[in-house]
């Protein structure tokens, strides 16, 4: 554990590769692929935000105080039983859920456009090599040791895989696990897959294991556990390259202090009228703000979705 008043646990790095990362406790990046779609938070029940595709057959719940985070399933229409659903823990990264939220949107919006059911409903394909091609192709391998029944391809570093499980029967059961890190709560991220889930959606949810980009965590949000097993670089020591490889929003506190930069800058260059004093007292309680952040206090807090509970509903 860091000690309170260390000021590097609040400090910003690049963590690769990506599948070890760990969730930042919040579901910004899963979201915003759909972020044009209704959204209903909810004060009660498990579910705390549910996202739905314009006509409710595709849902993404986020359940913020669960040891299953997300959520996620498609049905043929808003009053049926999901067709399937994928399911993601909390370590999993919400990089990890974009991979499949962007690509229900791809799908959906394809469906609109050609008045058709959509290829979110059209079941897994066969062979189940479509399913783990992103991974193949990125050079993870197959492994020897699977269980009879299973297929199962394993990352280079030995850190995370595919498990592909072609036994029993049943539409509800688990067909396709990702999963990535050591066992245990807090250090294994996991994503889950029922039977009827299509292929295609999740080899783009796998292919977002299979790239290199590193992705930007507080150093305390990155286990203790994991730390010797990923690479973390400063974003603020990181090559101009690296840090335009990890595409992220500004937050609203990032807002507020280009806004005011901007307006101390032009009020440097012409006479101090009341406008110019405002702006520098605007300058003084943004300051005073990033001060307090990097004393002894928690970080502020900013407009997130809620993050996990510490305490997990139930263990591995």
């Amino acid at each position: 554990m860091y000690a309170p008043d260390d000021p590097t646990q609040y400090q910003e790095v690049l963590v690769s590769p990506m599948y070890l990362a760990g969730s930042n406790g919040t579901g910004e990046a899963g979201f915003a692929p759909v972020a044009h779609w209704p959204h209903q938070y909810l004060d009660e029940g498990p579910c705390q935000l549910l996202v739905t595709s314009p006509d409710q057959r595709i849902r993404i719940g986020w359940f913020g105080d669960d040891f299953e985070l997300w959520k996620i399933s498609a049905a043929e229409d808003a009053f049926s039983a999901p067709r399937w659903t994928a399911t993601f823990n909390h370590v999993t990264p919400a990089e990890m859920v974009a991979g499949l939220t962007a690509a229900l949107v791809q799908d959906y919006d394809e469906a609109i456009a050609s008045d058709t059911p959509g290829r979110f409903l059209t079941g897994p394909t066969v062979p189940w090599r479509d399913t783990v091609r992103p991974l193949t192709d990125a050079g993870w391998n197959l492994d020897g040791a699977a269980e009879l029944g299973t297929v199962e391809i394993i990352a280079p570093d030995d850190q995370a895989g595919i498990l592909v499980d072609r036994r029993g029967y049943g539409s509800d059961r688990t067909t396709v696990e990702l999963w990535a890190g050591p066992p245990g709560w807090g250090t294994r991220a996991e994503a889950t897959f029922t039977a009827r889930t299509p292929s295609h959606l999740i080899a783009a949810t796998a292919a977002v294991m299979a790239k290199s980009t590193p992705v930007v965590r507080e150093r305390h949000q990155v286990d203790r556990r994991m730390q010797h097993l990923v690479t973390m670089t400063p974003v603020a020591s990181a090559t101009p390259i690296a840090e335009a490889q990890v595409r992220r929003a500004p937050t609203p506190l990032d807002v507020r202090r280009t806004a005011v930069t901007q307006a101390v800058h032009r009020a440097a260059r012409a006479p101090r009228t009341a406008a110019d004093l405002r702006v520098m007292a605007a300058q003084s309680r943004s300051t005073g703000a990033a001060q307090k952040r990097t004393g002894h206090s928690a970080p502020a807090p900013s407009a997130r979705l809620p993050a996990s509970s510490p305490t997990p509903r139930r263990g591995l």
